[in-house]
């Protein structure tokens, strides 16, 4: 089954969504962790709190070099819950997954516009991929096509690593992109919302809701 994530720091919202939906965990960035005003630890017991079990987070680390980025995975992987660090797949990035897999420390490969880049964070050992679709779609690419291109040359080459499809604006995106057999994907909440949203819902609802009160009134099925 797919695993499926929140792209947030919002508890609000991750407690809105875990009632209705089987979440995995969650995913964070720099970005995302600034905007909520709230540093990783604060944001990840609340989060734990609300998620209950043993959710996967994904956390990015913030160093600029290569022994950096090692030390700072090293202390992420120590933190009390089931970690996975996120780094970006660029040169410096990969030689950092590398020596991090010699530790043991799962990765996400991160910042990924086309599919040889993140086939080369494959061959390192990133146990998942973050493609960007709509961030590739933003530049005249197409984030579908980059996946699917990657997810061919995964399988192909025998790999185990997981793409988590990150980076949509629509509920479209998210589709075409689980079409192609993915493992996971990161969703925002207002594309999450999007999912429940066809205006023909509501309507259809209310109009089982008035012909049951027309014949039965108050009844409830079972009384009926």
């Amino acid at each position: 089954m797919i695993e499926l994530y929140l792209d947030t720091a919002d508890v609000e919202q991750v407690a809105r969504f875990s009632k209705c939906l089987p979440l995995k965990g969650i995913t964070t960035n720099p970005t995302i962790l600034a905007q909520s005003n709230k540093g990783l630890n604060q944001t990840l017991r609340d989060m734990k709190s609300v998620l209950g079990n043993n959710p996967t987070f994904h956390a990015q680390v913030i160093s600029q070099d290569v022994q950096g980025m090692v030390e700072e995975a090293k202390q992420l992987n120590e933190l009390p819950y089931d970690m996975v660090v996120k780094v970006p797949a660029t040169e410096t990035g990969l030689a950092a997954i590398k020596l991090m897999k010699l530790e043991g420390i799962r990765v996400l490969a991160t910042a990924i516009y086309s599919a040889q880049q993140g086939f080369f964070a494959a061959l390192c050992g990133a146990d998942y991929l973050a493609p960007y679709v709509n961030r590739i779609d933003a530049i005249n690419g197409c984030g579908i096509d980059v996946v699917a291109d990657l997810q061919i040359l995964l399988d192909q080459n025998g790999l185990e690593t997981k793409i988590l499809a990150a980076s949509f604006k629509n509920t479209q995106q998210a589709m075409e992109v689980m079409k192609l057999g993915i493992e996971a994907i990161t969703l925002p909440v207002d594309v999450a919302a999007q999912m429940f949203a066809h205006p023909s819902v509501t309507p259809a609802v209310e109009q089982f809701r008035t012909d049951w009160k027309n014949s039965f009134g108050d009844k409830l099925s079972f009384e009926s």
